[in-house]
């Protein structure tokens, strides 16, 4: 009897053991699990919020760098560095005003232009074919034609686009004004009725993964719906806001033929000369 008791007792004290162990081998799995997942994804968390933080000060400072140009070309052509008496300096210092341009930046942009060894800015407009026959379209400003147009060639024909002639890929676009609200869909009868007063032709919700909204205008009625989409204290995203070529027809392509087009149009922006691109 004594016998069976002490087996009970042998196998009760073995059970309690190996239920201690799996206990604590369960909890240093579970402690071992969140402590190494959670470094990798605050990791991949950071990694996304910088991104898209140089992503839009890359499109900022490609903004800048467009006014500067039109700066010293208005200077230049319009008759002086006083925007009394030089209307197209005028014009560009407002429309640098909306867009949030610096002080700064305007003024050194000013005296640069009165430097005598600064030649001038022409605009140029390029066409290309990207992958799956999407159509290209690039606004140049620059002070070497040729500079411009080899480096942009040689970047299209490197990521595998091709330069297309005068017109053959344009006429699938027009120049209308393009106003980017950040704002969440609560606020969506209040934007559709402001933009609709200010003479909005048309209003999409954004599809660029922020909440907001897209206003589309006549380029005569851009400046005066911004405005007043501004004075109704809605919020503007001033990297997505100007005048753009819009597709008027899309092309369909799979995710990896966007993808290489996005990393075309990337590199393009990547270029001095190059102050906006557009795809269909």
């Amino acid at each position: 009897m004594n016998d069976i008791f002490s087996t009970k007792a042998n196998l009760a004290s073995r059970a309690c053991i190996a239920t201690g162990v799996l206990h604590k081998f369960s909890s240093n799995i579970r402690r071992n699990l969140t402590i190494s997942t959670s470094p990798l994804s605050m990791g991949r968390k950071a990694a996304k919020i910088a991104k898209k933080k140089n992503a839009e000060d890359a499109k900022r400072t490609k903004v800048y760098g467009k006014f500067g140009k039109l700066i010293v070309t208005a200077v230049k052509e319009g008759g002086g560095a006083d925007p009394v008496t030089n209307q197209q300096l005028a014009k560009v210092l407002s429309q640098a005003k909306e867009m949030n341009v610096p002080k700064d930046l305007i003024d050194r942009n000013i005296k640069r232009a009165t430097d005598t060894k600064q030649v001038g800015f022409m605009e140029l407009t390029y066409e290309a074919y990207g992958h799956g026959g999407v159509g290209i379209v690039m606004e140049v400003l620059t002070d070497n034609v040729n500079r411009a147009a080899a480096e942009t060639r040689a970047i299209v024909n490197k990521g595998g686009g091709k330069m297309a002639e005068p017109g053959s890929v344009l006429f699938n676009f027009e120049r209308r004004g393009v106003i980017t609200l950040s704002c969440d869909r609560s606020q969506e009868e209040k934007v559709f009725e402001l933009a609709t007063d200010a003479g909005a032709e048309d209003i999409q919700e954004r599809k660029d993964g922020h909440e907001g909204f897209v206003v589309l205008t006549e380029v005569s009625a851009f400046s005066t719906c911004r405005r007043q989409l501004a004075e109704a204290e809605l919020a503007i995203d001033e990297n997505e806001t100007a005048l753009k070529m819009v597709p008027l027809t899309q092309v369909e392509v799979d995710d990896d033929t966007s993808d290489a087009n996005s990393a075309l149009t990337e590199k393009l922006l990547e270029l001095d000369d190059v102050d906006a691109v557009y795809t269909q």
